[in-house]
């Protein structure tokens, strides 16, 4: 299998050589909007990148000017701005592999009547690049383009962890191992890394990994090989009060399917 090129987290960066601290922090900045925070004020962002206040002041003026971010006078705060909306309608369309997957995703998605992503990482994350939900009604969460799941519990981060080169992934366990120690104390450490191992046994042997991280919500995931650029991973979902094993069986073949006439489509 190919390996993928790793983008490195946050914490691995800081401890890279920076070619521009400035731009580095600038992105930072950016990177800390998410679902849920649609305003920040400078402290705000300041406690969630570690930055010094002024810092930060000085980084969202020069954000604000070149359009990456808004500032709300009454709410004394900033938001994202509409040029990062651009630059993510860009990367979207530029994006061959998710050019070529998208119909073949969504024919899967309504013959098996399942949920089907595409998602490649980002730091600890797992960021969908489409996510085609085949179930209308209300469930526990809504999945979308840039939704952002964690690698360590998930069908889709530990097929990424199984096509990741050895060195990424042992990184990667290092600071799963920092960061469940320092935020999840209670957190099971050793029961989840022996669930990623399993994970990474049945991709390499098998092709797929299978996980269910919420109640009665079964996905199974496989890596896409590309000739070049960062591993995406494929996956399959359904909502269901099914046996984990029974609906692993169901979906099994129709993903490695579908991963295969993705990579056809992509050579030819």
């Amino acid at each position: 299998m190919k390996q993928p090129s790793h983008p490195a987290t946050a914490v691995a960066r800081q401890q890279q050589p920076s070619q521009n601290r400035s731009l580095e922090r600038g992105l930072a900045i950016l990177k800390t909007f998410r679902p849920g925070s649609d305003v920040m004020g400078n402290g705000d962002i300041a406690d969630k990148t570690g930055l010094a206040r002024s810092t930060v002041s000085r980084l969202t003026q020069t954000l604000v000017h070149e359009g990456m971010l808004e500032y709300d006078a009454e709410r004394r705060g900033y938001r994202l701005g509409v040029a990062v909306l651009s630059l993510a309608l860009a990367m979207r369309l530029s994006n061959q592999a998710l050019q070529v997957a998208t119909p073949l995703m969504r024919e899967a998605s309504e013959k098996f009547r399942v949920n089907v992503g595409l998602a490649i990482a980002d730091g600890d994350e797992m960021v969908y690049l489409e996510s085609i939900r085949y179930n209308r009604k209300l469930v526990l969460r809504t999945i979308v383009s840039g939704q952002r799941i964690p690698i360590e519990l998930t069908s889709l981060g530990r097929a990424y962890l199984a096509a990741a080169p050895d060195s990424a992934r042992t990184q990667f366990m290092q600071r799963l191992a920092t960061r469940v120690s320092a935020k999840s104390p209670t957190v099971d450490r050793a029961a989840l890394e022996r669930d990623i191992e399993a994970a990474i046994a049945s991709v390499q042997r098998h092709g797929y990994c299978a996980a269910a991280w919420q109640p009665e919500v079964v996905a199974l995931a496989t890596p896409i090989t590309l000739p070049h650029g960062a591993a995406h991973i494929l996956n399959m979902s359904t909502t269901t009060a099914e046996p984990f094993a029974e609906v692993v069986e169901q979906l099994r073949q129709p993903l490695l399917a579908l991963r295969a006439g993705i990579e056809g489509a992509l050579r030819r």
